[in-house]
């Protein structure tokens, strides 16, 4: 490879379930924490800070997208890091993280478990180093040093097995990202998916593989204990730092007045009346005031900043755009919107008949489930300008999550 130009993408693997890590609940193994911060915090800070890491994919499964962001809260460089979806089998996340890095500048990639926090610099460049010398496949490995034995089924020792030119494989496995994605597309199409790494989808495509010295820190954490010894490993001589869930609540208010028309829409759902609400947008008070509640809790200002009424694209817009706008900017920010809760104030039209097509309609702009959605109302007994009939007023509520902050 002498003189050419290569560039090294990342793939690490994250999409496992861990279900040896510990107890059921305690969630995949790659979201536990250990120094006060998750297991994949420190894998990708390892990648992040080191200087010839090109683009990076992050395998994830389809219902850990909500971990991924928590995890990743504070993490410097984590916005320009690409996520993808796995499959059933660590295999088929390979190959999707494949084809996601595929995509970028990449020449060259490192396969990398989640798991395996303990990487360092100098394996990546021993790797690097291979690449320059003009390698295809480079694998990370230690010498086993343990005495083998082969046993049987009737739990007798039957031989000694040599240990001379044996190996434990540890990641990144490293190739050239044309080759190996070549071996894992022949390796789907023939539905050959009983590999247990990356070097042995390389052995069978006919690719070299050249080990180069490991690091015995790079372990796999795979059962409880390891976990528990890598957090005692992290925290030695130091307290561990306390987290708290960085759980944010934003309020909303707005109102408008009504004047003469055949009907309001609230939540996004039109109700027949004799009045309209006056805006310049539908004017529904609801959506407005669960916008400012949702940008209030990433700092991001008010509806106005983001659809000044000065602007005439937005004469008559739908009141969603402006709620699913706000809703972009919070997941932008890592949030995860777990709650919104709208009281609306008015003498007139009757909510109540409406209420359960409210719901239904912040869940699907919002994209949360139905139980995280609450809109009641409730008069003005006759007071005031909401109890004269001349308009209606909101509250809103918003609650995310954003990870967790260090105490």
């Amino acid at each position: 490879m002498d003189g050419e130009i290569f560039k090294i993408g990342i793939v690490i693997v994250a999409a496992g379930r861990g279900e040896r890590a510990g107890a059921p609940g305690d969630g995949p193994k790659q979201y536990r924490r250990i120094g006060g911060l998750p297991v994949i915090h420190h894998t990708l800070q390892k990648f992040l800070t080191w200087p010839k890491s090109g683009p990076i994919v992050v395998v994830i499964h389809p219902e850990d997208e909500a971990l991924y962001a928590a995890s990743t809260d504070g993490l410097g460089g984590a916005e320009n890091i690409i996520v993808t979806f796995g499959g059933d089998t660590r295999q088929r996340s390979v190959y999707e993280g494949l084809r996601a890095i595929a995509a970028t500048e990449a020449t060259h990639v490192m396969i990398h478990d989640a798991a395996r926090p303990f990487v360092d610099h100098a394996l990546l460049d021993r790797i690097a180093e291979g690449f320059a010398a003009g390698n295809d496949g480079i694998l990370p490995a230690m010498a086993v040093t343990d005495t083998l034995k082969r046993g049987g089924s009737d739990g007798l020792v039957h031989e000694t097995v040599s240990r001379a030119g044996l190996y434990a494989a540890q990641t990144p496995q490293s190739f050239r990202l044309s080759e190996i994605r070549t071996a894992h597309e022949k390796a789907a199409a023939l539905r050959h998916d009983d590999f247990t790494d990356d070097a042995s989808i390389a052995e069978w495509a006919g690719l070299a593989v050249t080990i180069v010295e490991g690091s015995v820190d790079n372990i796999k954490l795979t059962l409880k204990r390891d976990i528990d010894m890598a957090d005692e490993k992290l925290t030695q001589g130091n307290p561990a730092p306390h987290y708290l869930p960085d759980v944010r609540t934003g309020n909303g208010y707005d109102v408008h007045q009504l004047v003469s028309g055949d009907g309001v829409t609230l939540c996004g759902i039109f109700i027949p009346h004799d009045q309209k609400l006056s805006g310049h947008s539908d004017a529904d008070v609801a959506l407005h005031a669960l916008t400012d509640a949702l940008l209030a809790t990433c700092g991001a200002g008010d509806i106005g900043d983001h659809f000044p009424p000065s602007d005439m694209q937005w004469k008559g817009a739908a009141s969603r755009i402006f709620l699913e706008h706000a809703a972009k900017i919070v997941r932008e920010h890592g949030g995860t919107i777990m709650n919104a809760d709208v009281s609306l104030i008015a003498e007139a039209p009757k909510v109540g008949p409406h209420r359960q097509d409210m719901r239904e309609k912040l869940a699907e702009i919002l994209g949360i489930s139905l139980d995280r959605c609450s809109v009641k109302a409730t008069t003005n007994e006759k007071i005031g300008f909401v109890g004269r009939g001349e308009g209606i007023a909101a509250i809103a509520t918003a609650t995310v999550v954003f990870g967790s902050v260090r105490t």
